[in-house]
């Protein structure tokens, strides 16, 4: 009976392949029999399909050449760049981003998450920034790298980092990185080379200009006029100096030169403009003033006098003549503060600033448009006989960011003259009103 039903199974399944067998080759039959029947127009199409393939090879073929040269000139690049996909996985990065962010145990062809080789918040902010808002972002930071090996901490350093992010498809983010370590270390040898030159200068300086004044008192008509004119080079270079070792202590530490007061702001305008009369009565420039009539603001006195100072002297000199300076204050109530703050706009009738110069205004030593340096050096050798150190700007703006404030440079709708805009925390104002002087 066993015999039996094994050879009824056996005869069952070899009848079932037969059937199987008979059915496939009905398909093929049927699959076969239009190309056989137009076996000519087939033979016409292999030729082109052929020639066809052979084109999409070759394309294939430049494309991976040309993936193969991109991928070369981001490898060698001189900036660093990385990729990662939807999940923030990385993908690909080049030399330079493998020595800045010390990527020594990602090797090419991993994939991995970003965050477990590099544990930067800031990085990977930037990257979810770009994935949400589908944009190039921008980021500077300073990256302080991990160590695992205890006995190499002392030779990594943290660098200041500057990235630029792009949205790529598939939800995939590229971040191009520039390490600005080096830039800012220069700049800051820089500083400490020509602050310590300026500190050698001061003796000398004033040596030279005791010298002067005792030539000037001696000296007769022509030749005085030579002793006058170096002693105001004398003094111009002692400006100069004075204000580079100023700068470079607030840009160190700017706290520490600042002595908080009650101010009230109103008056302090006024007694600068007092201070400035004798350059602006002989052009008819005057001062109107509007805004609260009382308020008072908590700052150092002598800096936020240091402040109007430069500023209106900076209008006068680029003032046109019977024209009127602008002074206007206005409390300002901050979001997400309790303390209110001054905004305070100084807007002149000159020539403006030129669009090219708006961004660069606040730069040491930046003199800005030629018309509009011609003019205040004309205007300055004609009163004071001191040309502008092109740090009066900078040294303003170091002065308001360390009272915790801000401010801008902007050119005026109505008048077309320079507008700066100062704004400082910490203010109570009383009533309004309008003076001229």
């Amino acid at each position: 009976m066993l015999i039996i039903g094994f050879l009824l199974g056996l005869a069952v399944g070899i009848s079932f392949w037969v059937w199987q067998q008979v059915q496939l080759n009905r398909n093929l039959g049927q699959v076969l029999r239009p190309l056989t029947t137009h076996s000519s127009s087939v033979a016409l199409l292999i030729p082109g399909l052929r020639h066809e393939i052979k084109l999409f090879k070759q394309q294939q073929q430049q494309l991976q050449q040309l993936l193969q040269t991109y991928e070369d000139l981001l490898e060698f690049a001189p900036v660093g760049y990385l990729q990662v996909d939807e999940e923030n996985q990385l993908l690909w990065c080049n030399e330079q981003a493998r020595k800045m962010l010390y990527l020594q145990r990602w090797q090419p062809g991993q994939v991995r998450l970003l965050l477990e080789l590099v544990r930067s918040y800031e990085l990977d902010q930037l990257i979810e920034k770009t994935r949400d808002r589908q944009k190039p972002q921008v980021k500077e930071w300073v990256f302080h790298p991990s160590c695992e090996d205890a006995s190499t901490i002392s030779e990594v350093k943290s660098l200041v980092i500057q990235a630029t992010s792009l949205p790529l498809p598939k939800g995939q983010v590229g971040v191009f990185m520039e390490n600005r370590q080096l830039l800012l270390d220069m700049n800051q040898a820089r500083d400490r080379a020509f602050s310590d030159l300026a500190h050698e200068l001061r003796t000398p300086l004033t040596s030279i200009r005791l010298v002067v004044e005792t030539l000037q008192d001696r000296m007769e008509p022509p030749l005085d006029r030579w002793v006058n004119r170096l002693l105001q080079e004398v003094d111009r270079l002692i400006h100069l100096v004075q204000s580079w070792l100023e700068l470079t202590q607030l840009e160190t530490n700017p706290t520490i030169q600042l002595h908080y007061q009650p101010v009230e702001v109103r008056s302090l305008i006024f007694s600068v403009w007092e201070t400035l009369t004798p350059l602006a009565q002989p052009h008819q420039i005057q001062i109107a003033y509007s805004g609260p009539e009382n308020v008072w603001i908590n700052a150092d006195e002598s800096r936020l006098y240091q402040v109007f100072l430069n500023l209106l002297d900076n209008s006068i000199k680029y003032s046109q003549p019977s024209t009127t300076i602008l002074a206007e204050t206005k409390i300002l109530q901050r979001q997400n503060s309790r303390q209110p703050a001054l905004e305070i706009n100084i807007i002149d009738s000159g020539m403006g600033f030129s669009q090219a110069d708006l961004p660069h205004v606040f730069e040491r030593f930046y003199r800005g448009d030629e018309a509009r340096s011609r003019m205040a050096n004309l205007e300055t050798s004609s009163t004071t006989g001191i040309v502008g150190s092109g740090l009066g700007l900078a040294i303003v703006q170091q002065i308001v960011l360390a009272h915790g404030g801000s401010i801008k440079a902007m050119n005026h709708p109505k008048t077309g003259g320079a507008w700066l805009q100062v704004q400082i925390p910490g203010v109570v104002a009383n009533s309004v009103s309008q003076d001229y002087i």
